[in-house]
């Protein structure tokens, strides 16, 4: 994998649920995502 910010590792994230194509990959960027603590959801305030 790619070394990515978590501003993009979330983009990347958001990106590959929308599309529904590749789950492998969804699911190896939710997994980072879980490893490094990260909200993929956008907060409302």
């Amino acid at each position: 994998m790619k070394i990515m910010s978590n501003e993009q590792l979330v983009a990347a994230y958001r990106d590959a649920e929308k599309n529904g194509q590749d789950r492998d990959w969804a699911k190896l960027l939710k997994d980072e995502i879980r490893k490094r603590g990260i909200n993929p959801l956008k907060s409302r305030r």
